[in-house]
C-alpha cells in the first residue's frame, strides 16, 4: 500500500521500542516477550518487508534507534531483558546491513550520548526531572538526516552515536538541543549503554 500511495520507500526508521528496566527476577515473562516482539522482531520484520521496495530506491537506508554493542557487565547485568531487546535491534540491523549490502541498502544504528526528552524517558527513567536534563528530539532528527543522506553503498553496517555524526557534519555547539535552554552539556544525563 505504501509503495502504491507514495511511489516507494527510501528510508526505514526502526523507532518502535518497549522499555522496562526491571531486573531479571522482577521482569514478567509477558513484558519480556513484548520487548522482544516489538524491539527485535519488529525491527527485523519491518526491515525485511521493506527490502524488496528499498532495492528500487536511489539511496536506500534502514536506520534503527538502538545502541552500540557494549558488553560491559554494567549494561549486561543492569537490566538484562531490556539490554537483550535493544542489542537485538542492533544485531538485526547489522545483519540486514551485511546481507543486503550487495543491493546498496545501508543499515545502521543511531544512539545518543544523553537522554532525549521523550515520553518514554519521562515515564520510564525519571519524570519531569529527567526531562530537564535531556536533549530535545531534534538532535536525533538532525543526526538521522545526516545518516540517511549519505551514499548508502558507502555508509552501512555502523553503530553510530548522534553527537559524533553531527560533529562530523560540522556541528560544534549542541546547546540549542538542551530541553531546558541554557543547561550546560556537563549537566545533561548520560544515556544508557555508553561508557
Amino acid at each position: 500500500k505504501t509503495q502504491g500511495e507514495f511511489g516507494g520507500i527510501d528510508v526505514v526508521i526502526n523507532n518502535a521500542s518497549v522499555i522496562d528496566l526491571s531486573g531479571s527476577l522482577d521482569l514478567s515473562a509477558k513484558k519480556y516477550d513484548l520487548m522482544q516482539g516489538v524491539n527485535v522482531r519488529g525491527t527485523f520484520m519491518l526491515s525485511r518487508a521493506a527490502v524488496p521496495i528499498l532495492r528500487e530506491a536511489e539511496n536506500p537506508h534502514i536506520l534503527s534507534l538502538s545502541p552500540p554493542l557494549n558488553l560491559s557487565p554494567r549494561w549486561l547485568g543492569g537490566h538484562t531483558g531490556y539490554t537483550l531487546a535493544k542489542y537485538g535491534m542492533t544485531m538485526a540491523t547489522l545483519g540486514i546491513g551485511a546481507e543486503f549490502a550487495k543491493d546498496g541498502i545501508a543499515a545502521n544504528t543511531l544512539w545518543p550520548r544523553t537522554t532525549i526528552a521523550t515520553a518514554a524517558v519521562q515515564f520510564a527513567l525519571g519524570g519531569d526531572q529527567m526531562m530537564k536534563v535531556s536533549r530535545t528530539p531534534e538532535i536525533y532528527a538532525d543526526a538521522a538526516y545526516e545518516v540517511v543522506t549519505k551514499p548508502s553503498r558507502d555508509y552501512t553496517g555502523q553503530t553510530l552515536i548522534v553527537e559524533d555524526v553531527l560533529e562530523a557534519a560540522g556541528v560544534t555547539d549542541f546547546s540549542r538541543y538542551a530541553a531546558v535552554p541554557g543547561t550546560p552539556d556537563d549537566q545533561l544525563f548520560p544515556d544508557i549503554f555508553l561508557d
